[in-house]
C-alpha cells in the first residue's frame, strides 16, 4: 500500500517590519499582507523616549535622551532577531537629523543591538505618512492637505487627485513642506506645563510665520468650489488625544478613533476645553496623561495654525503614521499583495496596528 497523500501546505506568509525613532516616540510594527492593501499586525511596540528633549537648546541628543532610547530599541531588536523578516525598513526622524551627534548615536546603536537605522530626509518622511494613510482619502474626494504634527518637526502634503488615481496615494502629492518645529521643541521654547491664552497664541503665530513661506493652493482652489471635494487629515497624537477627548473615552480606544470624522466646530470646542485645563486636569484625562501633558498644547498649536491656513468643514482622524507607510511602500514593492492569500478566519487590518502598548497608555502617534 502506497503512502498516503498529502496535499501541499500553503507557503508561509511574509513577514514586513517597521521602526521609527523619532523625537518622543519609538515604535515598532510587525506584520504580514492579507487582502490588497492591508496587513495584519502580528507584534507591535510603542514607547515614549524623548530623544530630542532638550535638543533644541543644546543642539544635540543628552546623554539620558540617547540612554532611553537605546533600552527601546533593544526592546526592539529582541522581538525583531525572534522572527523571520522578509524585508524591514528601520528609520530615524528629526532628531537623528538635526542633532549634531546623531550620526554617532546611530553608531553607538548598532552596536548595542544590532539594529541599522536610516536617517530618512523630509520629503521622504512627508510621503511615508501619506502612504500609511491612504484608505483614509474617500473615493469621491478631490484634494487633501495631510499633516504629520511630529515631537521635533511637522509635515504637510497637499495631495490632488484626478480622474486617473493612482495606487499609490504619494504619487498625488503636488506640494509639500516640513516645519523645522513639533511638539517637543515648540513646548520646550514656549513652556508646555503652564499655557495661557496668550502663551497659546503665541505659539500659533510662530507656526502661521512659518507656513507663510509655504507657496501652495489656496484653499479655494483646493476644494473647487464644493466642500465635499477638501479636507483635512491629521495624523498625530495631537489630533488622536483631541478625538479620545471629544468621545470622552474612559481608556483610550484607537479603534474608535482611527478614521473619525471631526467638524471644525468639534476642533474648536476640543481645544478651547482643553486650553481651559491646568497642567494637572491634563495629566489626569486617560487620553493624554502625564507623559503628553506638556506636550499637547503645543501640538494644538500647530494645529491651529494648519487650520488658519487651510479652513476646511471637517477633518479626519488618522491614528498611524509612519511605520505603515513603510509596510505599505515595502509590501507594494515586493508585489506581497499578489500572492497573500490570507486563510479565511484571518482578520485582516489596514494600516492601522493593533495591540500594541500605547492601547494600554496613549502615547500618541507621532509626536
Amino acid at each position: 500500500m502506497g503512502a498516503p497523500y498529502v496535499a501541499p501546505s500553503e507557503p508561509p506568509t511574509p513577514l514586513y517590519a517597521a521602526l521609527d525613532l523619532g523625537t518622543n516616540n519609538c515604535r515598532l510594527l510587525v506584520a504580514q499582507p492579507t487582502r490588497p492593501g492591508q496587513f495584519r499586525v502580528v507584534d507591535a511596540f510603542s514607547r515614549i523616549v524623548r530623544l530630542g528633549e532638550g535638543l533644541g537648546a543644546s543642539g544635540r541628543l543628552s546623554d539620558d535622551a540617547m540612554e532611553r532610547s537605546v533600552e527601546a530599541l533593544k526592546i526592539c531588536a529582541g522581538k525583531l532577531n525572534t522572527r523571520s523578516i522578509r524585508r524591514r525598513r528601520l528609520i530615524a526622524t528629526e532628531a537623528a537629523r538635526s542633532a549634531a551627534n546623531g550620526e554617532t548615536f546611530l553608531k553607538r546603536v548598532a552596536e548595542e543591538t544590532g539594529l541599522e537605522l536610516e536617517i530618512i530626509n523630509r520629503e521622504t518622511e512627508a510621503r511615508l505618512a501619506v502612504s500609511g494613510c491612504s484608505s483614509l482619502v474617500d473615493r469621491e474626494t478631490k484634494s487633501v492637505v495631510l499633516f504629520d504634527i511630529g515631537g521635533g518637526s511637522s509635515e504637510i502634503a497637499v495631495i490632488r487627485i484626478g480622474e486617473n488615481r493612482s495606487s499609490r496615494l504619494a504619487n498625488h502629492i503636488t506640494h509639500w513642506t516640513s516645519l523645522p518645529v513639533g511638539v517637543v521643541t515648540l513646548s520646550e521654547r514656549h513652556g508646555g506645563e503652564h499655557v495661557t491664552p496668550q502663551s497659546f497664541e503665541t505659539m500659533v503665530r510662530e507656526v502661521e510665520d512659518m507656513l507663510a513661506a509655504f507657496d501652495s493652493p489656496s484653499v479655494d482652489a483646493l476644494a473647487s468650489g464644493t466642500d465635499s471635494g477638501f479636507h483635512l487629515i491629521g495624523t498625530s497624537g495631537t489630533v488622536t488625544t483631541l478625538a479620545g477627548v471629544h468621545l470622552d473615552l474612559p481608556r483610550y480606544d484607537r479603534r474608535r478613533v482611527d478614521g473619525l470624522w471631526l467638524s471644525d466646530d468639534e476642533v474648536s470646542a476640543m481645544q478651547a476645553r482643553l486650553l481651559s485645563w491646568d497642567f494637572a486636569a491634563r495629566a489626569a484625562n486617560p487620553c493624554i496623561g502625564p507623559d503628553r501633558a506638556d506636550l499637547v498644547l503645543a501640538g494644538c498649536a500647530i494645529l491651529e495654525a494648519i487650520r488658519r491656513r487651510w479652513p476646511s468643514t471637517r477633518m479626519r482622524v488618522a491614528d498611524r503614521g509612519l511605520r505603515e507607510g513603510l509596510l505599505t511602500d515595502m509590501m507594494a514593492d515586493d508585489g506581497a499583495w499578489r500572492r497573500a492569500r490570507p486563510r479565511r478566519h484571518q482578520r485582516s487590518f489596514g494600516p492601522p496596528p493593533a495591540g500594541e502598548e500605547r492601547l494600554k497608555s496613549h502615547e500618541g502617534n507621532n509626536a
